[in-house]
């Protein structure tokens, strides 16, 4: 019979991409990681992971074993942490996956809170310009911003977010100041490279009126700060979350431009694997998110 030790043994190989990487985080020789899993395939007489120079393949087997096995032991734990919540704590792991720009900003201080008011919790935190392409098991809450495309995942709403065309006052004085999207073709443009998305196709709406304007940029980036500074610094327009420039806005460092057309919202989701089932670290720590950002984020006040 597998244990669930040996699917916990299973799922960390196929999170570290390599035996070595695996034998690292098991604390344990790479020999003995490899001795160990032709142990288990000899236990249940079938080959799991084909092994070549370069990566690790999973068999059907092996991926069937990773699938089922990894959501009985996320049952099987949320048990014991109902149980140890009953007598009055939480504990375990909570690996969250999070944008750069917002997870600096606005969660690192609520999960530094949370892990403070329930020290037997261990929280990971990982900041990415790409949380959705990450691999997402390796996750237990990923935190999205924008519309989500079709996904297996299960979204929780945590606040809302508009998006604002801006510029410089320095920019306008240079460039003048545009009164319809329309004018941004023959602008110099910042955008920022995400999610492999079109990221030059700008989307307006205004009552029934919609228009997509396909912008010039010579100033790229991945990074949604460096997309602000230089909008700041005057060097192009920018379309930027509403979250990232509140504080520009209200100091005059931007100025919003034909504030009348709105682009689509970018609100903040947070996405988990199940609505139920979830161990009970996991559900509180999403009610503690939510509740860091009600009645008003902050961005708004």
């Amino acid at each position: 019979m597998t244990e669930s030790t040996d699917i916990r043994f299973l799922l960390t190989i196929r999170d570290s991409g390599s035996l070595t990487a695996a034998s690292r985080k098991l604390g344990l020789t790479p020999s003995a990681v490899t001795q160990r899993l032709q142990l288990l395939e000899k236990k249940l007489s079938m080959r799991l992971v084909d092994r070549t120079a370069r990566k690790l393949l999973f068999t059907e087997e092996g991926q069937l074993l990773c699938q089922r096995g990894g959501e009985l032991l996320q049952q099987f734990d949320a048990l014991f942490d109902d149980l140890h919540e009953r007598s009055g704590g939480l504990v375990g792991t909570l690996r969250v996956n999070a944008p750069l720009g917002f997870g600096r900003r606005y969660l690192a201080p609520i999960i530094a809170d949370f892990q403070r008011q329930h020290p037997d919790v261990t929280i990971a935190l990982t900041l990415s310009d790409r949380p959705l392409t990450e691999t997402v098991d390796r996750f237990d809450v990923v935190i999205h911003i924008g519309e989500l495309q079709a996904s297996n995942l299960v979204g929780f709403a945590i606040a809302p977010n508009a998006r604002f065309v801006c510029a410089s006052p320095s920019f306008i004085k240079r460039f003048g100041n545009p009164t319809t999207p329309d004018e941004l073709a023959h602008l110099p443009c910042i955008v920022l490279s995400e999610n492999n998305e079109d990221v030059s196709l700008w989307n307006f709406s205004k009552g029934k009126t919609s228009r997509s304007v396909r912008v010039s940029s010579k100033l790229s980036c991945n990074d949604g700060d460096v997309i602000r500074r230089w909008g700041c610094e005057g060097r192009g327009v920018i379309l930027r979350s509403e979250w990232d420039v509140a504080d520009d806005l209200q100091s005059g460092r931007l100025i919003r431009l034909f504030p009348s057309w709105k682009t689509p919202d970018a609100n903040v989701i947070a996405l988990t694997h199940n609505r139920t089932g979830l161990p009970a670290r996991t559900r509180h720590f999403m009610e503690y998110l939510q509740s860091g950002f009600k009645p008003t984020p902050p961005w708004r006040a």
